[in-house]
């Protein structure tokens, strides 16, 4: 029965990564709350749990073992943090923008974040290996995921380091797209072309 369940897990949680980590997009984040806050940032607080469950989920409904759950692990506790980092710096912003703010929220925070998101994936990626390739509703599922590594590299100002990650998953997709792995092929191939055009777009 896990192993049936395995597939609508992993889907669930590359929706969640897709839909909630575009908040950002969300006009005047809800309308202002308590202490110079912003309702987005109180809904902000529970993205982590919203992601890293259907992620728990989906090595539970594999059987994965237990160095599949320390690397998932690691990276739960790493995303959860920068994702903290970044939400705090974030909504202090929002009331007093400054030189510190911004170094916790754009650049400290948002890079301890997407390595966090990385390990997760690797993690994910170690129960896909000898599973069957999905239908064509989940290599479009794919290119959302690689898409919103994408847009969020961009928003966090990480383009380089995402870029060398998007790299880095696309090649071993690509190595292993006989099986289930082939997604990380489509996420990192969008990701990547992604962030190269951006970058080139921006460049002098």
């Amino acid at each position: 029965m896990l192993l049936r369940v395995y597939p609508r897990w992993l889907a669930v949680t590359a929706a969640a990564y897709v839909v909630f980590h575009h908040l950002g997009l969300i006009d005047g984040g809800l309308g202002p709350g308590p202490s110079d806050t912003q309702w987005i940032d109180w809904f902000d607080l529970v993205v982590p749990f919203l992601v890293l469950g259907p992620a728990a989920a989906t090595l539970q409904a594999a059987g994965a073992g237990a160095r599949t759950w320390l690397v998932f692990g690691i990276g739960a506790v790493t995303y959860a943090t920068g994702h903290g980092v970044h939400l705090a710096a974030n909504s202090v912003g929002n009331a007093a923008p400054g030189p510190t703010e911004h170094l916790w929220d754009e650049v400290v925070g948002h890079y301890i974040w997407y390595t966090g998101v990385a390990l997760v994936v690797v993690a994910l990626a170690m129960t896909m290996s000898g599973r069957p390739r999905p239908p064509l509703v989940g290599y479009a599922v794919a290119a959302l995921t690689g898409l919103t590594w994408a847009t969020n590299a961009v928003g966090g100002g990480t383009e380089a380091f995402s870029l060398v990650l998007a790299l880095a998953a696309a090649a071993y997709g690509w190595r292993s797209r006989a099986d289930l792995r082939a997604v990380l092929a489509i996420a990192g191939g969008v990701a990547t072309i992604t962030l190269i055009g951006t970058l080139l777009l921006s460049g002098p």
